[in-house]
Formats: structure tokens, C-alpha cells, sequence
């Protein structure tokens, strides 16, 4: 039998079918035990698919192990109204209308059917929790909001002390002059401009001083507001470090962002235990920050990533789940900032997980790492793994898509969907409608 059908024999196994009974994620839940952190992936940021089994994960934890929040690969002050909405503390009419500040690309990864989906179940299961202190908490973790945060924390202080919002718009108009995109601003200080550096740091530490004074009313959503001033204040410090890094050589603005996401989890999970919650809190992002990054290519060029700064800072409480698929449809863009498109997405390479995981002729199935029985050794013999994120160019699909992974090592488990097919984004456009016609990928490549 030859070395790839014998270890396929071996994953058929060892692995447990999803077959869609309610019993499906038992073992897995068994797995995780008491862990506090538990970080589920994706290896597209466009498939159907991986949000849906990721929300009923999610409903199971936060019912059956007491998990207390959500935190996203999504920016702070966007995530954080949807906090308010599924808390009753906002005056949003529905869960679409709490989508309402995903503006930014790419609008797809949160104004999608199954978001809306999930929203909607938090707020009912919210609305049935008695004490306001023990609702599930939505958040954000990444860092590209800068002005979006900017008016977040101004907004704040006009509500608390107008004098302290005036002075936190005085030292954000250091920002003025660059326009609107973020990415103006590093250019510009890349060519010598002075930075905005002093001016954000400055208001961070007024806004923590003042702490006390700007709580002036007892409450959960008042620890929470003051919470979240301080939160976009920080992120506005970690964003302008990020766009003035874009354009400086040998600075890694990947490591920048990931530990700037495993510093707002940290900063989480002790606001919820102040709140008197489990400090237990899922994470939705994509397989690349999910991934250890001690056991892919990214570790050998020294880039950090989320799941290895979780594992390294909470050893014993650290939980990692990836998700693959070997074909079928996927939102994604052709370029940066591009229109949302439905397209094709390619099998899996020769070599790869995912065409590994097709030979074993199953559909659905959830592969627990530290228990592969015979596969052990062979699967920890390097090799590709597919990450689509917003963008997708299947022409250059080995380059821009793949990298090396030692899969027992980058996570706990690993759930694989053969054939999955495109999110839906709410904003149809008639380009995602009619799909990629199939010719555009060829098969000689």
C-alpha cells in the first residue's frame, strides 16, 4: 500500500465523521475540558461552512462550559456595538442594524447571513439572563480602526467631561493632516514626517488616570464603556505604530498585530473576571493567526502569531482548533479592497492537507491531534496547508496561499469539510451573484 492510501487508512480511523447529530462535537468538547481560551479558526475568511460550525461551537461552550465572551479578528469600536445590541443597551432595532459600522473591507467577514444568525441567538439567549453582569460579551481584537477609534474615545469623553474630550481632540488633530486613509500617515512619516506618536501615548495615560473620575455612575455598562474608552485608546496607540511600520524594512507589522491581539485578550479576560465572569472567551480568526506559529513557516522567519502567544502565556488553558477544505466555492476579492466575488476555489495540491484529507473519501470529519493513534508520525512529517483570507488568486495559488505546517503541532485539532461553498454577504452584488465562471482557473496550472 502505498505511504499516502496507508496513512489515509489510518485518518479514516482515527478520526470521528461530522455527520450533523447533536453528538457530533462531543469529544471535542470533552478535549477542551476547562480550558479558559479557546480559539477556533477558519481557512478562508469567506466559507459558509466554518461560521456555521463555529457558531454552534461557540453556542455550546458558552451553554454547557461557561464561556463569557466573543473576541474577533474584527476592530474594537465595530464589534463593540454589537456588544451593546446583543446586551439590550443600544437603541439598534435589530442585528442588521448593529452590523452597521462594518464599513471598511472587507464588509463581507462580519455583514453575512451567518453573523446575523449568531447575533441574533446571543441577543435571545442574553435577553434571558437575569443579572446584567453575567450577559455574553462581543469584542474586537484587531488594530486597524485608528480613526474610527479616534471618534470612539472622543465620543466618550464629550458624554463624561467635555474638557477632556476637547483635549483628547487636540492631540488626535495630529492626524488631521494625512486625510482619511491610515496608510497616508505612515507614508508620510516614512518620508521624515514627525509622528504622531507622543500625542496618542499622551492620551492613553490621561484617559487611565482619569479613571475614576469618568466613572461616575455605578452599573456593568458603565465599567464596560470605560473599559472600551481605554481599549480604543490603546488601539489607536498600536495602529499608528502599525501604519508608521508599513513602510520601514525589517519590522514585522504581522508580530505588531498578533500580539497586539493576544494583549487585548489578556486585557479581556482580567475585565471579565473584575466583572466577576469566568474569564473564558472563544476567538474567531483565521487558521494563520489560530496556527502556533512554531510549527509553520512563519515561525522559521520569527513571525508570532495569536494561538502561539495564547499557548505560550496560558500553557495549560489554551485551546487550538483549525478548519480545511479541499474544494468548492468561496467569497473572496481579486485584489485588495476589491468587490466581493463568488469564486471558484481550486482542489488542494499535490502534497497538501487538503488533498490528504480528500483521499480518505469522507466528507465531514474532526481530527483530535494529540490522539492520531497510527497517523501520528507520518502527519507530522511537514506539509502545504491552504490559507485563503480576503483575497484569493488561484493563479498564483502555490505562492500566494500555501505554506508548510507541522499540523499536530500548529493546533489541537482539525476539522476538514471536502466541499464547502460561498458566505453570504448581505450587500449581493450582481459580480457575486453570477459567480467566476470555471474557465477562469486553469487546470494546467
Amino acid at each position: 500500500m502505498p505511504a499516502d492510501a496507508s496513512l489515509s487508512h489510518a485518518i479514516i480511523h482515527t478520526a470521528t465523521p461530522l455527520v450533523g447529530a447533536p453528538f457530533d462535537f462531543d469529544p471535542l468538547l470533552e478535549r477542551i475540558g476547562d480550558k479558559r481560551f479557546v480559539l477556533l479558526g477558519e481557512a478562508t475568511h469567506g466559507t459558509h461552512e466554518f461560521y456555521q460550525l463555529r457558531a454552534e461551537l461557540t453556542q455550546r461552550l458558552i451553554r454547557e462550559k461557561g464561556f463569557s465572551a466573543i473576541a474577533t479578528e474584527g476592530d474594537w469600536p465595530d464589534t463593540y456595538r454589537i456588544n451593546r445590541y446583543i446586551r439590550d443597551e443600544t437603541n439598534d432595532a435589530d442585528a442588521i442594524d448593529a452590523l452597521a459600522d462594518f464599513r471598511r473591507f472587507p464588509q463581507w467577514m462580519w455583514r453575512n447571513a451567518d453573523v446575523l444568525d449568531l447575533i441574533g441567538w446571543l441577543r435571545t439567549y442574553n435577553d434571558h439572563v437575569a443579572e446584567d453582569s453575567r450577559k455574553i460579551g462581543f469584542y474586537g481584537l484587531d488594530l486597524y480602526s485608528l480613526h474610527a477609534s479616534i471618534a470612539a474615545v472622543a465620543s466618550y469623553l464629550e458624554d463624561k467631561d467635555p474638557e477632556l474630550a476637547d483635549d483628547a481632540r487636540a492631540r488626535y488633530a495630529c492626524f488631521d493632516r494625512f486625510g482619511e486613509e491610515p496608510q497616508q500617515y505612515g507614508y508620510a512619516t516614512s518620508r521624515g514626517h514627525p509622528n504622531c506618536r507622543p500625542e496618542v501615548v499622551a492620551e492613553l495615560l490621561e484617559i487611565e488616570r482619569h479613571r475614576e473620575h469618568l466613572l461616575q455612575r455605578d452599573g456593568v455598562m458603565a465599567a464596560e464603556d470605560q473599559f472600551s474608552a481605554e481599549q480604543n485608546a490603546r488601539v489607536v496607540v498600536r495602529a499608528e505604530e502599525y501604519y508608521r511600520l508599513m513602510y520601514q524594512g525589517g519590522v514585522s507589522t504581522w508580530n505588531l498585530r498578533d500580539t497586539h491581539m493576544a494583549d487585548t485578550l489578556d486585557a479581556l479576560s482580567e475585565h471579565l473576571a473584575q466583572r466577576g465572569l469566568p474569564p473564558k472567551i472563544i476567538v474567531w480568526a483565521h487558521n494563520s493567526h489560530v496556527g502556533d506559529s512554531a510549527a509553520t513557516q512563519r515561525g522559521a522567519l520569527d513571525e508570532l502569531t495569536l494561538g502561539h502567544l495564547c499557548r505560550e502565556r496560558h500553557p495549560d488553558e489554551t485551546f487550538l482548533l483549525g478548519f480545511s477544505t479541499y474544494e468548492g466555492t468561496v467569497t473572496a476579492a481579486s485584489d485588495w479592497g476589491g468587490v466581493a466575488e463568488r469564486k471558484h476555489v481550486r482542489p488542494g495540491l499535490s502534497g497538501s492537507y487538503e488533498e490528504l484529507f480528500h483521499a480518505t473519501g469522507m466528507e465531514r470529519f474532526m481530527l483530535l491531534l494529540d490522539n492520531l493513534g497510527e497517523a501520528a508520525g507520518a502527519l507530522r512529517e511537514p506539509r502545504l496547508q491552504r490559507a485563503i483570507g480576503v483575497v484569493y488568486r488561484p493563479d498564483t495559488e502555490r505562492f500566494s496561499h500555501y505554506l508548510e505546517v507541522d499540523l499536530p503541532d500548529q493546533l489541537d485539532a482539525i476539522i476538514h469539510l471536502d466541499e464547502t461553498r460561498a458566505l453570504e454577504p448581505i450587500e449581493r452584488t450582481a459580480i457575486w451573484e453570477h459567480g467566476e465562471l470555471p474557465e477562469t482557473y486553469p487546470s494546467g496550472l
